[in-house]
């Protein structure tokens, strides 16, 4: 092999590739008509494309297209059929929004949707009418839309530092990535302020504050040069795809991602903004991390809100989302970015000036850049935020907690008490020993706010109530100066490392936890059989680790979702939830609680995915407040997802089972129809043969044949008419026994009554023939069906009759054994061959003897069926001194 064979594409990445090619021709096409601002002629360009696909012959519709009033756009719309607007009403006033069922049930071939960032009104199914967007792609349906470059998600921060305003309507990256087409609908900047001058943009008073504020040049300019770039980004990701797809030798993309580093700084969202546009620039994954360090004891409420806030803006523009413990914060990120393959660190630059504790110990973004090696690392200035704040002082401030202070002034003081005991008896260093178990104790178990008070109490009561002169803060030796800052640090330095310990533990014991929670769900899913038992385990996991209700939807046939399993009827979905259950399990996506699309909804729902598609809907409801925001973490959603598809992947292995015991069952089904109709054809061809022949000859001689010949045919005739006869009522027999519907008539029926009645009816076919017969008078009456067991026996006495030479005796014994009732019928013929004892019973199976009559294959499988609806057993076994033994094991009814 040549060595430049390693330079052809990735045989993964193109299997990817025509997955991800087969998926987008199942959905709709999606084309944005870009602009840098408003008035640049976005809605004209779109319906004017439009009209030349309605004039193609494609079917348009109008789903939603504001004009504004302007009569060139308006004159576009004139014989298009527009979609009436859905009327939302919202603290009084009637709105008008995109309908988005009435678009799908349409379903046209091209649909147009004017502004694509815009936010719908509170109560609609989506957030954003980019998400009513992506439902209508993925129902098949082609979107004509608009958008102004300074919506796009990943540019928000650059607008608002060229503009001066923050834009709130965003539309993540991942629907412009995903766009069929971006096409620049482009203006010079003096053309578009001559637009506003003229009123064509908005009204003289209100274009008069945009000319002086939003639409200055200089603003235009930078927002074209936004626009331009972004829409060159596109095209040159779009002759990447298209040389992968055609496999053209080029400069594959490498395994390398983009990390950014998030805090609850204001400026995180920038270096997350900042980060997608690297890792778009450069066609690469990227993922976001946030560090919980046990050294981040002031991480308020707040912050850790906005820490959640932040992972979600990474996760909306495309990224992967961590949240990781480390005691070292900027080892463990770069640990991290190593395990990822990450090539780029992206990290935010200080806003604080440098302090005198930076003189000797590195910060984080030093010590990530030191240990960094190979990776390169971006160091982005943050954000100063409103009015100059810092990012400290931009969060919220946190209540006092009072609590903690009062814990930490009460150790305090039964420190104190302890030490007025010990006084007359010990020294001052002893003492001090005492107020800093008192700072430890309340560092591990009360936190760091009672730690420090205890901290700063412990020295003003030492000097107060121990060090001379004593009830007074005065002191007289200058080296006591000394032991109450050594006192002061070492409480300090001991609080803060018990408390990072318990933090630390803290940390531990939830990975752990959440492991254990995985591990003890699939253990029980693995041992569970059947989707009932299945949903019902793992319905007790989720209300257990959540701390929510939980139900599970399974659709019928006809796909309407039906629940079938629900923790509580509380949550039983009807109304409203069921109809988010339904658009969950029809588009394969999250909604409801905590999620964009009908978010009111008071429970979250899941789709339960697998291999083959969506096959159901699990839905959880928190049980209070501070559940449902735990939900939000990052690794709590992961837990929950793993949760939902454990529980998918159970439910498919389930449903796979179930169909492959099908399909064993008709495969045995039809090898047994096969061996039936092959061994039904050979035995009932024989006899037929025979009465065909006889009839034949009797036609043939006529009159002339003489009585003699004639009783000899009728005869045969008759004894192959017998033996027709049996074997079509040994089939229906061995159907009926085993049709698994059959039911005996048990009685307490004498054994001997039974033998009786059988040998009677092998009297002609035993003539000459010793039967030994061993049945004690004791012994017990088994239940049983006579007729079935007299059928048994008369098919063993037979089957030995035919079998071993006429001379030879029979024998019939009986006894009872562990609760049972053993019976055996022997005989002292060749025997069975080895290889044919375990398959005798078999239907239609003949052991192959030279010289002795060939039967049906038939009697001892009857046999066995009548063992088996007396809950019994039949086996056969040669005997030791020749011979043949069946035994029969009936059950006895024991006495109560």
């Amino acid at each position: 092999m040549r060595d430049d064979d390693d330079t052809r594409p990735d045989p993964d990445k193109l299997l990817e590739l025509v997955i991800e090619e087969e998926r987008r021709q199942a959905r709709g096409k999606l084309r944005v008509f870009l602009g840098a601002c408003p008035g640049v002629g976005k809605t004209y360009a779109m319906l004017d494309a439009a009209r030349l696909k309605r004039s193609e012959g494609l079917d348009v519709v109008v789903g939603l297209v504001e004009t504004h009033g302007r009569e060139e756009t308006d004159a576009l719309l004139y014989g298009m059929e527009i979609i009436e607007r859905r009327k939302v009403e919202y603290k009084g006033r009637a709105l008008t929004e995109f309908d988005l069922d009435a678009a799908v049930a349409r379903r046209p071939g091209l649909v147009l949707i004017d502004e694509l960032a815009h936010e719908n009104a509170p109560g609609s199914r989506h957030a954003k009418r980019w998400q009513d967007v992506e439902e209508v792609l993925e129902a098949g349906i082609d979107v004509f839309t608009t958008l102004n470059v300074q919506h796009v998600e990943s540019l928000n921060d650059v607008v608002a530092q060229i503009t001066g305003v923050k834009v709130h309507e965003t539309v993540p990256d991942a629907v412009l990535e995903r766009a069929e087409a971006v096409v620049l609908v482009d203006l010079p900047p003096e053309d578009l302020r001559q637009r506003l001058a003229d009123g064509k943009v908005y009204l003289s008073a209100q274009a008069d504050r945009a000319a002086r504020n939003f639409f200055r040049e200089g603003n235009l300019i930078a927002l074209r040069e936004l626009a331009l770039r972004t829409t060159a980004q596109r095209v040159n990701t779009e002759v990447l795809i298209f040389r992968q797809g055609r496999a053209i030798e080029t400069t594959w993309p490498t395994s390398e991602r983009i990390m950014v580093c998030v805090g609850p700084s204001p400026s995180s969202a920038k270096l997350i903004r900042s980060a997608k546009r690297l890792a778009s620039g450069q066609n690469i994954p990227w993922l976001a991390v946030s560090i919980e360090s046990p050294r981040d004891a002031s991480v308020t409420g707040t912050q850790h809100e906005r820490i959640l806030r932040n992972l979600e803006l990474a996760k909306e523009l495309g990224a992967k989302t961590y949240m990781l413990s480390g005691v070292k914060v900027a080892k463990t990120i770069v640990d991290f970015a190593r395990e990822q393959n990450v090539s780029k660190i992206v990290i935010g630059k200080p806003l604080r000036g440098k302090r005198l504790r930076d003189y000797f110990i590195p910060s984080p973004v030093d010590e990530i850049i030191r240990l960094s090696g190979e990776i390169d690392v971006h160091v982005i200035k943050g954000e100063e935020g409103p009015a100059g704040k810092s990012a400290r002082t931009a969060v919220a401030a946190e209540p006092v907690a009072w609590s903690g202070i009062a814990a930490g002034l009460a150790v305090t003081a039964a420190a104190t008490g302890v030490c007025f005991v010990m006084y007359p008896f010990f020294d001052l260093a002893n003492l001090v020993m005492v107020y800093l178990l008192g700072v430890m104790a309340a560092a591990v178990r009360l936190g760091r706010a009672s730690a420090v008070t205890a901290s700063a109490a412990s020295v003003l009561c030492f000097d107060f109530f121990f060090v001379q002169p004593r009830f007074s803060f005065a002191v007289t030796d200058v080296s006591h100066v000394l032991t109450f800052a050594v006192m002061f640090l070492a409480s300090m330095l001991l609080s803060g490392m018990a408390d990072r310990i318990k933090r630390q533990a803290e940390a531990s014991t939830g990975v752990a936890r959440q492991t254990e929670a995985i591990s003890a769900l699939s253990r029980e899913l693995a041992a569970t059989r059947g989707m009932e038992n299945l949903l019902a385990t793992s319905m007790r996991h989720l209300t257990s680790v959540f701390e929510c209700q939980a139900c599970f939807l399974i659709p019928d046939a006809h796909g309407r979702l039906i629940s079938r399993a629900v923790s509580t009827e509380a949550l039983e979905p009807g109304g409203k939830d069921m109809g988010v259950a339904q658009w969950v399990y029809a588009n394969g996506k999250p909604a409801g609680l905590g999620t964009q699309t009908l978010p009111d909804t008071e429970s979250l729902f899941l789709p339960l995915t697998g291999a083959s598609g969506v096959i159901g809907v699990a839905g959880i409801k928190p049980l209070f407040p501070e559940a449902a925001k735990r939900l939000k973490h990052p690794d709590r959603e992961r837990l929950l997802d793993s949760f939902v598809s454990q529980t998918a992947l159970a439910l498919e292995v389930d449903r796979l089972e179930e169909q492959a015991h099908v399909s064993r069952v008709e495969m045995e089904a039809e090898k047994l129809r096969s061996s039936l109709l092959s061994a039904v054809t050979h035995d009932f061809q024989t006899p037929l043969a025979a009465i065909a022949g006889s009839a034949e000859s009797l036609l043939a001689m006529g009159a002339g044949a003489g009585p003699a010949v004639v009783a000899a045919m009728a005869e045969n005739i008759h004894g192959e008419a017998l033996r027709l006869s049996r074997l079509v009522a040994n089939l229906l027999r061995i159907v009926k026994l085993e049709s698994g519907d059959f039911r005996p008539d048990l009685q307490h029926t004498p054994l001997q009554e039974v033998v009786g009645a059988a040998l009677t009816r092998l009297e002609k076919q035993l003539v000459g023939r010793r039967i030994d017969i061993d049945l004690p008078d004791n012994l017990p009456a088994a239940p049983m069906d006579g007729v079935l067991m007299e059928q048994l026996f008369i098919n063993l006495l037979d089957n030995a009759a035919k079998h071993t030479p006429p001379d030879t005796p029979i024998a019939i014994s009986a006894a009872v054994k562990d609760h049972s009732l053993e019976i055996c019928v022997s005989d002292q013929g060749p025997g069975l061959p080895a290889k044919d004892l375990d398959r005798v019973f078999e239907r239609f199976y003949r052991v192959d003897r030279q010289g002795q009559p060939e039967g049906y294959g038939l009697g001892l499988a009857i046999c066995r069926a009548i063992a088996r609806v007396h809950a019994g057993a039949i086996k056969a076994e040669n005997r030791p001194k020749g011979g043949a033994v069946f035994t029969i094991v009936l059950p006895l009814a024991r006495e109560s």
